[in-house]
């Protein structure tokens, strides 16, 4: 099926229609509190207000008023998009009843049923639902932490860290040279980074096409490998170099008042340095108690944490099984969430969880874009999400098929931001 925005969002309007259930006079509200305002936040508050005609009180817990999408603002990096794209707000959740806070949430007391805000009071919940997206893991790329992201940024949450580092680009000298330092799996979006390199190099065709281009890379292989390197070979001839494990790319430190990266024991100098770390789940996720390791265990028919029955966790920060963390996945998960919670606490159905996910990246752009995207569907079972089977493009696709694909996750993009904020 070919996906766009009437077929994305239809299958939220299904939903909707089956879980419909009228509140009972007199009857106290149930309270549902979300805390994370992105793909999986948004959605699932939307989804379980929807249509509920006040049996639940939803309140979204998220500190910022405007929500700049990780998706394609590597599109932003290549000069494909303007920044301002990627920005909505929550004025449109708002309208239709969800109580939106602008805050951090702090805390979770799970005796207590409430999550505390970093500006003072709490909020009670009868069911919680945590999508924080991910942190990083203090001291994976040593010689970096947060507070080296101005020199050398990650840009891997969306927001101001994307708009420096396409500032530094910018600024790149003349044959010049972009080091990005690769992290190790699991993390977000498992594409992002190779599509990142893709519209470096794209914007440095255009504007700096001397400039060169090295990856340090601690994984053997990546998602989307040879289409990826394909297309490198194909619009790129010659700028962009990748370092793996063998050669040194799973033993690095960076310098970041020096701008360099020490691959075991050979020293690159770099005029922008993108370094993503190893990631985690959100920090509230471990201070709740909720996670096992890195990610929260959860599972598979409703993402409800296995720690705690009443709060559900979603999206990146969950440890469910097949789904790669994407925007995408988390929005899957939202409305089996949703559904399950709603059936909790309004006595109303759940119908067996189906979940999808599809990763876009664009190698290139120009007159006739090439796009390429790979992904799965897949099924609840006892032990986790399982994949019921997948796609992926194929190397040496027509130029046709590629316009094709670009085009519908332009389609895909409209669709889930609009599923998300209404």
């Amino acid at each position: 099926m070919t996906l766009n925005r009437r077929t994305f969002i239809g299958t939220g309007a299904a939903f909707a229609a089956t879980l419909s259930a009228p509140m009972v006079m007199g009857q106290a509200r149930s309270r549902v509190v979300v805390v994370g305002g992105g793909a999986g936040g948004a959605t699932a508050a939307r989804y379980i207000a929807m249509d509920s005609d006040g049996a639940i009180d939803v309140t979204l817990i998220e500190p910022s008023r405007t929500y700049y999408t990780c998706w394609f603002s590597n599109l932003y990096l290549g000069g494909v998009r303007t920044f301002d794209s990627l920005g909505h707000t929550y004025g449109g959740l708002a309208a239709n009843g969800i109580n939106v806070v602008h805050d951090y949430a702090s805390g979770v007391d799970r005796d207590a049923k409430t999550v505390t805000l970093a500006g003072g009071g709490t909020i009670p919940y009868d069911r919680l639902i945590l999508s924080p997206g991910i942190d990083f893991k203090e001291g994976s790329v040593p010689g970096w932490d947060v507070t080296a992201q101005n020199a050398m940024p990650h840009a891997y949450k969306g927001g101001s860290q994307t708009q420096l580092l396409k500032a530094q680009l910018e600024a790149m000298p003349e044959g010049g040279r972009f080091i990005m330092v690769a992290p190790p799996n699991p993390y977000r979006c498992p594409p992002g980074p190779y599509e990142r390199v893709s519209m470096v190099a794209n914007y440095f065709k255009e504007n700096n096409p001397t400039a060169k281009i090295l990856i340090v890379d601690p994984k053997e292989k990546f998602s989307k490998q040879a289409l990826f390197e394909e297309g490198w070979q194909k619009h790129y001839s010659g700028m962009i170099q990748r370092i793996g494990p063998d050669f040194g790319g799973a033993n690095v430190s960076v310098n970041p008042a020096e701008m360099t990266v020490d691959v075991d024991g050979v020293v690159e100098k770099g005029d922008v340095v993108n370094v993503i770390p190893a990631q985690m789940a959100g920090k509230i996720v471990h201070s709740a108690g909720l996670n096992d390791g890195d990610w929260a265990p959860v599972n598979a028919e409703d993402l409800s944490s296995k720690m705690d029955e009443n709060i559900h966790i979603l999206g990146d920060s969950a440890a469910q099984g097949d789904m790669p963390k994407s925007g995408f996945s988390a929005n899957s998960q939202a409305k089996a969430c949703a559904m399950a919670v709603r059936a909790a606490l309004t006595d109303s159905r759940a119908f067996p969880p189906k979940f999808s996910n599809t990763c876009w990246s664009l190698i290139h752009a120009g007159e006739q874009p090439d796009g390429v995207k790979v992904g799965a569907n897949y099924e609840a079972t006892e032990e986790k999400i399982a994949s019921t089977g997948g796609f992926v493009s194929q190397t040496g696709e027509d130029a046709t098929t590629r316009v094709d694909t670009y085009r519908e996750s332009l389609a895909w993009y409209d669709a889930i931001t609009s599923d998300m904020f209404g």
